[in-house]
């Protein structure tokens, strides 16, 4: 079970019972409660029971997969490359259509424009202070946009 925020259009934080953890997808960085300090640029990484793989695009950009539970989140923000890389989304970061469209996601949470996501792939959005998610199971069968504010 983890919770999925955003305080910010840029950053995703995703919170399970022993990590915290929050993409920034204008910088491309990984922070959280790291002794390292923060993760730039691709790679394989585990953070608690999270476990991050970081896929490397042309101009030092980065996309990310998150794994929790069985339950893979994809963090793209608007960028439309590796797509292919990035593989199978359950739920899905983005403010890109052809992104969605491609991945196919369960869940869309928006990053950027969702009046004109909404319009174009015809759903409405749901506002959420957080997106709640207990198994890949109790996730909507029937695609849904989420708005965190």
């Amino acid at each position: 079970m983890f919770d999925i925020e955003s305080k910010s259009p840029d950053v995703i934080t995703i919170i399970t019972k022993k990590t915290k953890v929050s993409f920034d997808i204008a910088n491309f960085c990984i922070s959280g409660d790291l002794a390292v300090g923060k993760i730039e640029g691709p790679g394989e990484f585990e953070v608690g029971d999270v476990t991050i793989r970081g896929i490397g695009l042309p101009e030092k950009r980065t996309i990310y997969d998150a794994e929790i539970g069985g339950v893979h989140v994809g963090i793209i923000g608007g960028i439309e490359d590796g797509l292919d890389d990035l593989g199978v989304s359950d739920i899905l970061c983005t403010s890109s259509v052809r992104a969605i469209r491609e991945i196919d996601p369960k869940v869309v949470v928006s990053m950027g424009n969702v009046d004109g996501m909404v319009s174009e792939l015809k759903l409405t959005p749901r506002m959420e202070k957080k997106l709640k998610v207990k198994s890949l199971d109790s996730l909507s069968n029937n695609k849904e946009v989420i708005v965190l504010n």
